[in-house]
């Protein structure tokens, strides 16, 4: 019987550890990116940044990572949308992998890393804390998070163009020590700088972007292959670094198992990974050296081979490395001592005036004293013929003053050559709106190539489902429902950032950041004619109502009306009334015009000037037979104007409209001033009310304004042939009065009047 209870006690641990296991491999990896791609620098717009983030993008998508994204973005923005995603990867739980990219200018400042916005400007060194964001403010928050793996890529070690200073800043990056489960990568080695590519990749991310296609390649032997890969193109202009601790395993991709065996075994890479320097030769000595990218292999190098070609390139490489550990160690201590030795070894380095400052900051002698006690470094001091490379801030390894050899091509054993496919990559179409990050041609991955299976899939997975088959992600086939035929799931709507894309279409992009979603729907919003352009297959059945299927330009976040498929003019940001079909003219203050009406054009009086009648409307026909509205100044007046003109107007006044009869051209009547101070006459009327009589209204236009036109005769209507309107189909005229506030008299002030909405001018 106890054996019995000892057996089922067992069975239930089993059971409860295989269910436990299960729930674990049934919730899966995470994974999340964050991508930023900033090219848009008010000194010089940069050629690949934006396209080099979209690219790796895309490759992250296929690797089944949830990205988050954007291009060009301000120092607000980037804080913003990067706080949103920590939350983001907070909630994603331990199991969480994380990629961060970003692309643009860098720069180090006294030890620190910042990574520059596009709004950043940089007139001297000390606006660099204030002007761009610390590296290491993105990091730390990130490596206090639960998370498994961590990949920062920093793509951002630019020449930069800031203002001559007498105290330079050091070029490159700075050297920087990964936090735990962390890989920290760079574009170019610490204190270096790489040329500026000419598109549509550079040569960093599209060698990443290959090397992360790759199935089966762990984190290491992926970022040495892209080492040597950007080596290779460069002509060994640009030498990538990285340094790691990350420990638990990590593949983007798998590598299915009826895969052909790589070119280059496990084993074999091993094996060439321990031999000695000195028993490759020369030129795989070199090749060898660059792939474990230690400073004890360029010095083994040198000793084996130091009067070849690359003995001159592989001295660079170790004068960079040797200063960039000697200026950490420096900062790390941060004391007096520490700036003197460093300025002891360096006195000209590229940290020289780093170590200055930081000496102010302790109230410390810029220079050295005679005596005091120096640190003791890991690295020995440069030798003499590594000082000429150090001497300057910023080391390139391309600088023709040094006449460095280009390197020799690299064997397969070392590295297999890229997938034809992938060689030289079509440039991207232009981003589809604010913020938004280019979309690269997908180029098929090999059939054994597979997402890991034991991760969860990103939310919008038409890229991750379609990886071998290109058709639907580079010509999304878009059904009645917005749906793909292939990957894409059910519901998936259209969001701010993408107006007028089907969701399929929308699922091959990466997704704006939240923050930068609302802010480009907010940009669209205030800029007239902004729309994000509709995917072809949704043009022609979806277009915005227009003519032509063409959008309209958009005045206050509204379309203009059409008059025979063309929008109405404008006039101060407001469209002209209608004529007969065609826009009325005006002149340029629209001070002719009224809440409703039409003006037209009367013969010219005694002084050459034309005059002008207003024509109410109502309902968008002319008022008429007893029909009344109010006027812009929210007066009562009748609607039926006649054509009768003679003689010099007389006065009259809003009161006098409002008191009903008929005003005709025979002199009689008050001479009064309306209360905009132009000429008027009205005479006895013999409608016998204030709406039965005509009124004809008169207003001096002086030619020769702006956008100021006479219609002919033949073109000006002629309102008394046409039949009374019929109004019974249309709603009458609701008139809404709006709220006035005049302005308080101050005393001992002139009042100010004759103004809209202000009093009227007594005289």
């Amino acid at each position: 019987m106890r054996t019995l209870q000892k057996f089922l006690g067992l069975f239930v641990v089993i059971v409860l550890v295989a269910g436990s296991a299960t729930g674990a491999f049934a919730q899966g990896e995470k994974r999340l990116a964050f991508v930023i791609g900033n090219a848009a620098y008010p000194s010089g717009e940069l050629a690949t940044p934006a396209n080099d983030a979209g690219l790796i993008a895309q490759t992250l998508q296929a690797a089944g990572f949830d990205v988050v994204g954007a291009r060009d973005v301000d120092q607000e923005s980037l804080r913003g949308a990067y706080r949103d995603f920590l939350a983001k990867v907070s909630a994603a739980g331990p199991d969480a992998v994380v990629f961060v990219y970003l692309a643009g200018h860098g720069v180090q400042f006294e030890g620190d890393n910042y990574f520059l916005p596009v709004d950043a400007k940089i007139a001297n060194p000390a606006d660099v804390p204030i002007q761009a964001v610390r590296v290491s403010d993105l990091t730390r928050p990130l490596a206090a998070l639960p998370t498994k793996v961590n990949i920062v890529v920093l793509d951002a070690a630019r020449p930069n163009d800031f203002p001559q200073s007498s105290q330079p800043l050091a070029g490159g990056l700075a050297l920087v020590d990964p936090d735990p489960n962390m890989l920290i990568a760079f574009n170019a080695a610490p204190g270096t700088a790489a040329p500026e590519g000419k598109g549509p990749y550079g040569a960093y991310a599209q060698a990443l972007a290959e090397m992360m296609r790759d199935g089966g390649l762990p984190l290491d032997d992926l970022f040495d292959r892209t080492r040597l890969r950007v080596n290779e193109v460069t002509e060994g202009a640009e030498v990538p670094w990285d340094a790691s601790k990350i420990t638990a395993p990590f593949v983007f991709f798998d590598r299915a198992a009826d895969a052909p065996p790589p070119k280059v075994s496990e084993a074999q890479s091993q094996a060439d990974r321990t031999r000695e320097i000195r028993d490759f030769d020369a030129h795989d000595a070199y090749v060898a050296a660059l792939d474990r990218d230690t400073l004890r292999g360029y010095e083994d190098f040198l000793v084996a081979y130091p009067r070849d070609a690359m003995a001159k390139r592989v001295r660079a490489i170790i004068a960079a490395r040797r200063e960039a550990i000697t200026w950490r160690q420096t900062w790390m201590r941060d004391t007096p001592e520490a700036y003197w030795s460093y300025l002891d070894r360096y006195p000209h380095g590229p940290h020289a005036w780093d170590a200055r400052r930081q000496l102010e900051h302790l109230e410390a002698a810029l220079e050295p004293p005679p005596s005091f006690t120096v640190i003791a470094y890991d690295v020995p001091p440069p030798p003499p013929e590594e000082i000429v490379y150090v001497d300057r801030p910023v080391l390139y390894f391309d600088d023709p003053d040094y006449d460095f050899e280009p390197p020799p091509p690299i064997a397969v054993v070392f590295l297999p050559p890229p997938p034809p496919e992938f060689i030289v990559l079509a440039p991207p179409a232009p981003p589809a709106g604010i913020f938004v990050l280019p979309e690269p041609v997908f180029v098929p991955m090999a059939r054994w190539i597979n997402p890991p299976h034991d991760i969860v899939p990103p939310p919008n997975n038409i890229i991750f489902n379609n990886i071998h088959n290109t058709t639907v992600i580079n010509n999304t086939v878009i059904n009645e429902n917005n749906q793909a035929g292939q990957g894409l799931t059910t519901g998936q709507k259209l969001t701010a950032g993408a107006v007028g894309l089907g969701a399929a279409a929308l699922a091959t992009k990466v997704a704006l950041p939240p923050l930068l979603q609302k802010r480009a729907a907010l940009q669209q919003g205030k800029q007239p004619g902004l729309v994000t352009p509709l995917s072809k297959t949704l043009a022609t059945e979806h277009a915005l109502p227009g003519a032509n299927g063409k959008t309209l330009p958009l005045i206050n976040g509204k379309s203009l009306p059409l008059v025979n498929g063309k929008t109405l003019p404008l006039v101060n940001g407001k469209t002209l009334p209608l004529v007969n079909g065609k826009p009325a003219v005006a002149d340029t203050h629209l001070k002719t015009f009224g809440k409703q009406g039409e003006i037209v054009t009367g013969q010219g009086d005694q002084k050459g000037k034309d005059k002008i009648r207003k024509l109410p409307f109502a309902n968008g026909l002319p008022v008429a037979n007893g029909q009344t509205a109010e006027d812009k100044h929210g007066k009562n007046i009748p609607k039926v104007l006649s054509d009768q003109n003679g003689g010099k107007p007389k006065k009259f006044t809003h009161k006098d409209l409002a008191a009903g009869g008929t005003v005709s051209p025979d002199g009689q009547g008050a001479g009064l001033d309306n209360d905009r101070g132009r000429k008027l006459r009205k005479l006895a009327g013999t409608g016998g009310g204030s709406t039965g009589g005509d009124v004809n209204v008169q207003h001096t236009f002086k030619a020769g304004k702006p956008n100021a036109q006479v219609l002919s005769s033949q073109d000006r209507p002629q309102f008394h042939a046409q039949p009374k309107p019929q109004f019974h189909a249309q709603p009458r005229l609701q008139v809404q009065t709006q709220e006035r506030h005049l302005p308080q008299q101050q005393p001992g002030k002139k009042p100010v009047c004759g103004h809209p909405g202000e009093p009227t001018c007594k005289r």
